[in-house]
């Protein structure tokens, strides 16, 4: 049932008032924003011949969604982040910029200020089991030259699926550090091999993905900020080759050029130099900046993250 039409009238004076359109104070261009949204909620209304029941049903669920702090979460399983990487990527191309290590969704379970060390670090605290990871690799130029002083900031989850922080039996900053390059742009950490992870089975965006069929999980993979001064900011991150999701991530992460191969190593040699001294697990990857135009791209974005008090 379509009833715009006979209201388009009304529904005008009612989208022009509520969004300020004709008032002097206000935001101009939040103002045509929110007409828009406005406008396209209420073509959705009559095009769908949405209830009253069920709008106040998606109210309450926004309202759940927030109680849950789990916004964010849905944003990615809807695949909104990973539309912000594919109109970024259209733009380089559209303005012939280079183009370094893809780019790929943040998430929602970064915490700022990790510990620094200089070239290497050990990101577990030893509590966990799971098997032991050396990561490492070199960040460079896209002419392949080595870029010193680069900070790898590197996030992960442990064997259970869960982030330090937001999982509160877990020690400060577990699994998360950044790495200071040096004169040859090499990094590595000593750390546990993560886990794969769902969206919280009760919580409102598996609820969502429920009704639409989806299923809510994603691969083992390993999150990163890589910055230095004069290069674009990069955020990705990478997944691990032979995970049953690796591509089909709810989140839309997985990308061409982002998957690593995580290899058994059992010289006794390479252990011992790395001062593990067993068989553990090794995984390569290695990043490229691209030069920063000004000093805004050398930045990352500017949301709202979780800070360690």
């Amino acid at each position: 049932m379509s009833v715009n039409k006979n209201i388009a009238s009304e529904l005008n004076t009612l989208l022009t008032v509520s969004s300020g359109i004709n008032d002097a104070g206000g935001n101009e261009r939040f103002k045509k924003i929110m007409l828009k949204v406005m406008s396209d909620i209420c073509d959705t209304i009559d095009q769908f011949d949405v209830t009253d029941e069920e709008f106040w049903q998606a109210i309450n669920y926004i309202n759940l969604l927030g109680e849950r702090k789990e916004t964010a979460l849905l944003a990615a399983g809807l695949g909104i982040e990973h539309y912000l990487d594919l109109r970024a990527d259209a733009l380089d191309a559209e303005q012939g910029n280079a183009r370094g290590t893809p780019r790929t969704i943040e998430g929602p379970l970064y915490v700022a200020n990790a510990p620094l060390s200089p070239q290497f670090a050990r990101m577990d605290d030893g509590t966990d089991n799971g098997e032991i990871m050396w990561l490492h690799g070199q960040v460079t130029d896209t002419d392949g030259n080595p870029v010193a002083n680069a900070i790898v900031d590197v996030w992960h989850a442990n064997t259970l699926g869960n982030y330090s922080f937001f999982d509160q039996s877990q020690s400060e900053y577990n699994l998360r550090r950044r790495i200071q390059t040096g004169a040859d742009g090499r990094y590595a950490v000593r750390s546990i091999v993560p886990s794969g992870y769902g969206c919280p089975p009760d919580g409102p965006t598996q609820a969502l993905l429920n009704q639409l069929g989806r299923h809510g999980n994603r691969p083992a993979h390993i999150h990163f900020f890589v910055s230095a001064p004069g290069y674009k900011h990069l955020t990705t991150q990478i997944n691990l080759s032979g995970d049953k999701y690796l591509w089909d991530d709810f989140a839309f992460a997985t990308r061409d050029g982002l998957v690593a191969d995580p290899v058994k190593i059992t010289d006794g040699q390479i252990a011992s130099q790395r001062d593990i001294n067993q068989p553990h697990t090794e995984v390569n990857f290695n990043f490229t900046l691209c030069q920063a135009r000004d000093n805004q791209q050398e930045l990352r974005s500017n949301r709202p993250r979780a800070l360690q008090s």
